[in-house]
């Protein structure tokens, strides 16, 4: 185990006001009716427009969290966002959610973690080691994603799974006495299956500047979402076994499963594969979508204001993401 005294002390989410439903994207899809919903499972999901640039989503995200911790931006002495997508190749969100909150000057350190989809699990494990050596008091974690801006309107299948928004979370030190701590947590990366979900476009390999408008493909979001469903199915319940064994714990202890909400086809695979009973598995896909880093934060979110966690319930977040990486991470609440 890897038991670090660290809580998280408050949430907030956004979501953008563009309300965009299935059969809205039948309609622009060109595909038969009903066939989202089939495929899918979502209903609806937000898009951002305007105003709505992943710093200012980020930004009235962690107004929320602070407000839901009864803390102000005073008491926080860093920023992390913790998102696959970013507003610019540079500088990181993180600085620019600095800026939308209007704390500019304050000097907070701010800089971004990226592990795709599971950013946010991966940003809470490596900083809370840092909150519970004291580096740090309190941190905000900020998971804000544009999924929408980079979609290829030519392939359906993965078109119609996402929805933009954003999630925050306040961690911070707790007494040897309190009952909240992480207690494990695990990555794990097979880049056998890096080309299954990519974005090829925008870095150094094939910079911005050979951007051809007849030809955007490379530029937009590509995904095989057989190749990763199979990969995914064979590596998951391994995965499982050695989180369990090396923490301890059986699948009955956890109170409620966090998972990325990836797809209907992900949430059907991981409660199938792991066992896992209804009402103790967050399933928000259906009114989000997947929205990338900010799905595993979103659903804690929620679950905590439907009183689906009270202090002291185990949890499991886990999840997979590009790479193709599988991530887990557990704590009591």
């Amino acid at each position: 185990m890897q038991l670090r005294k660290v809580r998280i002390a408050g949430s907030g989410k956004y979501l953008p006001q563009m309300k965009v439903t299935d059969e809205e994207l039948d309609a622009r899809l060109n595909v038969p009716a009903g066939w989202v919903s089939k495929a899918t499972g979502v209903g609806f999901r937000f898009y951002a427009s305007g105003e709505e640039t992943s710093s200012y989503m980020g930004a009235r995200a962690a107004e929320a969290a602070l407000l839901d911790a009864g803390i102000s931006f005073e008491e926080i002495d860093c920023l992390v966002c913790t998102s696959g997508t970013k507003e610019q190749p540079l500088p990181s969100t993180a600085v620019f959610i600095q800026q939308a909150m209007g704390q500019q000057d304050s000097g907070v350190p701010a800089f971004d973690m990226d592990a795709t989809c599971l950013s946010f699990l991966n940003g809470l494990d490596v900083i809370s080691y840092m909150v519970d050596a004291g580096r740090y008091q309190r941190v905000l974690l900020v998971a804000t994603e544009i999924a929408s801006a980079g979609l290829n309107w030519k392939d359906p299948e993965s078109t119609a799974l996402f929805g933009d928004g954003a999630a925050a979370v306040i961690i911070e030190r707790t007494p040897e006495t309190s009952g909240s701590q992480i207690i494990h947590a695990s990555l794990r990366t097979y880049s056998r299956g890096a080309r299954f979900s990519e974005i090829a476009g925008g870095g150094t390999r094939q910079h911005a500047a050979s951007y051809n408008r007849e030809q955007p493909a490379p530029y937009l979001f590509h995904m095989d979402g057989q190749a990763i469903f199979r990969m995914a199915s064979k590596l998951l319940p391994g995965f499982m076994d050695e989180m369990l064994q090396a923490s301890g714990n059986r699948m009955e202890d956890f109170k409620l499963v966090i998972p990325h909400q990836g797809s209907a086809m992900a949430m059907r695979l991981i409660r199938k594969k792991l066992g896992i009973p209804e009402e103790r598995f967050m399933d928000i896909t259906r009114g989000h979508g997947n929205t990338i880093a900010a799905s595993i934060p979103m659903g804690l979110h929620e679950a905590i204001r439907q009183n689906r966690l009270q202090r002291g319930d185990r949890v499991l977040m886990i999840g997979t993401a590009a790479g193709l990486s599988l991530g887990g991470l557990i704590f009591d609440y």
